[in-house]
C-alpha cells in the first residue's frame, strides 16, 4: 500500500517538473522574458485602468479649466475694468484669443482619432506584423495596449485625453500643450497684482477708503498714531476679514494661483521635451529606439542616423502641416488643416534626390 501511494506521488511529482521545465526551461526563456511574464498582470491591470479612468481624467480638466475661467471672469475682469479701460480691453483681446486656441486644440486632441491602419484590406506599405493584433503594421506604426489597436505614428496614449497621440492629432496635443503654456503665464502675470492686493497685503481698500491716515508702506504695513487710537479700528478689520465674499474671493484667488503655477511648471517642461523630439523628428517611442540603436551600433563603431531627421526647420514644418498652401499663420488661430501625408508611407532622408522636395516622395 505504502509503495503503491509512493509510486502515483513520484507520478504526480514527474508532471509537475515536466510542466514547469517546458514553461520555463527554453530556447526562448531569458531574463526579459521573464520579467514578462511576470510583469503581465500588472500592465494589464494598469491599461484597463488607464482605459477606464480616462473620461474622468477628461472630465476633470474641463471642471479646472471652466474654474479657471471663471475666476478669470469674475474677479480679475472688474479689477482691470476698474482700473484701466483700455488695458482690459487689451487684455480681453489677448485673453480670449488664448482661451479659443486652448478650448479648441484641447477638443480636437480629444475628438480626433489617431489614426489606424486599414483593417481586413491589404497594406503594401506594411514593414512588419504587429505581434499583438496579427495584422501588417506600417512603418512608424505601434501598438498601443490600452486602445489594443495599432496606431499611425504613435507618440503616447493620453490619459488627459482619453486618446491616443498620433499622425491625425499630434499637432493638437502639442499646440495644447503650448496655449496652456501661454495662457497660465498670461493670467499669473495679469493676476499678480490682485493677488498681491487681496491675499498677500489683505484687502484694505475698504477701510483706506474711511482712514485717510492710513500709509500702506509694503508688508508688514504701518499705521500711524491717529490710527491706532481710533477704537473702531479692530472692530473694521475684523468685520472686514469675517466677510464671506471675501473669504470666497481670496480662496479662489489662491486656488488660482495653485492650478496656473502648477500647470505652468509641468506643461512648461512637457512642451520642451516634445519641442525637441519635434525638432529631431521623431516621436516619444521613436526617442527610446533611436536610443537605443545608436548605442547597439555605438558598439560596432557605427553611427546611427535618424531616417526622418530632415532638419529643425523641415522637421517643423512636416509637423504643423506647413505646406505649399499653408502658411505659419494657420498656427496661431484655430484650424482644422491636416497633417502632411496618409501616415502609411513616409519619406527618408535617403529618398530625397537633389532635385526633388520632401512633399513629393513617399516610400514605404
Amino acid at each position: 500500500m505504502i509503495k503503491r501511494i509512493c509510486s502515483h506521488l513520484r507520478w504526480h511529482y514527474i508532471n509537475v517538473k515536466l510542466c514547469i521545465f517546458s514553461l520555463f526551461c527554453n530556447n526562448h526563456m531569458n531574463q526579459s522574458y521573464a520579467a514578462d511574464v511576470f510583469m503581465e498582470p500588472i500592465i494589464w491591470f494598469v491599461d484597463n485602468f488607464t482605459k477606464c479612468l480616462g473620461p474622468v481624467f477628461v472630465g476633470c480638466v474641463m471642471c479646472l479649466m471652466s474654474a479657471v475661467i471663471f475666476i478669470a471672469y469674475w474677479i480679475g475682469l472688474p479689477y482691470w475694468w476698474e482700473k484701466s479701460y483700455e488695458t482690459t480691453i487689451g487684455l480681453l483681446i489677448v485673453g480670449n484669443w488664448l482661451l479659443v486656441n486652448t478650448l479648441f486644440h484641447y477638443y480636437m486632441g480629444v475628438a480626433t482619432p489617431p489614426g489606424y491602419p486599414p483593417q481586413e484590406s491589404l497594406i503594401p506599405e506594411a514593414v512588419s506584423i504587429c505581434k499583438k493584433c496579427v495584422a501588417p503594421k506600417p512603418p512608424r506604426t505601434h501598438h498601443c495596449s490600452v486602445c489594443n489597436r495599432c496606431v499611425l505614428k504613435m507618440d503616447h496614449h493620453c490619459p488627459w485625453l482619453n486618446n491616443c497621440v498620433g499622425h491625425y492629432n499630434h499637432r493638437y496635443f502639442f499646440m495644447y500643450m503650448v496655449y496652456i503654456v501661454l495662457s497660465t503665464f498670461f493670467l499669473m502675470i495679469s493676476g499678480f497684482e490682485i493677488a498681491y492686493n487681496e491675499v498677500w497685503l489683505g484687502n484694505m481698500d475698504a477701510v483706506v477708503d474711511e482712514h485717510a491716515n492710513l500709509e500702506p508702506v509694503g508688508f508688514p504695513l504701518k499705521f500711524n498714531q491717529s490710527m491706532m487710537s481710533d477704537p473702531n479700528w479692530k472692530n473694521e478689520v475684523e468685520k472686514l476679514s469675517m466677510n464671506p465674499e471675501l473669504q470666497w474671493r481670496r480662496r479662489a484667488i489662491i486656488f488660482m494661483a495653485f492650478i496656473c503655477s502648477g500647470a505652468f511648471v509641468a506643461l512648461f517642461s512637457l512642451s520642451v521635451w516634445h519641442a525637441r523630439l519635434i525638432r529631431r523628428g521623431e516621436t516619444s517611442i521613436e526617442a527610446n529606439i533611436n536610443k537605443s540603436e545608436t548605442k547597439r551600433l555605438a558598439q560596432l563603431n557605427k553611427t546611427y542616423i535618424n531616417p526622418y531627421d530632415f532638419g529643425p526647420k523641415k522637421n517643423w514644418e512636416i509637423f504643423l502641416g506647413n505646406g505649399r498652401c499653408r502658411v505659419w499663420l494657420w498656427n496661431i488661430f484655430p484650424s482644422r488643416h491636416k497633417p502632411i501625408g496618409d501616415g502609411l508611407t513616409w519619406s527618408t532622408i535617403y529618398s530625397i534626390s537633389e532635385n526633388s522636395g520632401i512633399d513629393h516622395l513617399k516610400i514605404a
